[in-house]
């Protein structure tokens, strides 16, 4: 068994796509719009089969993303190599997007840096 994707709601979905396909290399479909709700949506396709659902729809509730919540709180993305973490790392930050912890090697054993990326949430960057 897998997850086949997860999925986000998220205010600005042109914004959003391009955050991914810029640092992660995210590849999206063609996207989706359902004309009598006006839902929005693309899918985006990362290396190794990993997909995220991005969507939008009007009326929307933007919750306080607050980083001790129940539910979902991070995207985690392997890049491949430390050096690649402190590259991409460097890269958000030279961008304008709070780094929060790293990079660095957790008690667990993991090198990961953790960022706030498009519209606060929270991505965690790891070998």
């Amino acid at each position: 068994m897998r997850i086949e994707h997860a999925a986000m709601y998220v205010k600005d979905l042109e914004k959003a796509k391009e955050f991914f396909i810029k640092y992660f290399g995210a590849v999206p479909n063609e996207g989706y719009h359902n004309k009598n709700t006006d839902f929005r949506s693309y899918f985006l396709s990362f290396d190794e089969g990993a997909r995220l659902e991005i969507m939008t729809r009007p009326s929307m509730d933007d919750a306080e993303k607050t980083a001790a919540r129940t539910g979902l709180i991070h995207l985690a993305f392997g890049v491949g190599s430390e050096e690649k973490v402190d590259e991409l790392t460097a890269r958000l930050k030279a961008d304008g997007y709070e780094v929060l912890s790293g990079p660095r090697t957790t008690g667990d054993g993991y090198y990961e840096s953790c960022v706030v990326g498009i519209e606060g949430n929270q991505i965690e960057i790891t070998v």
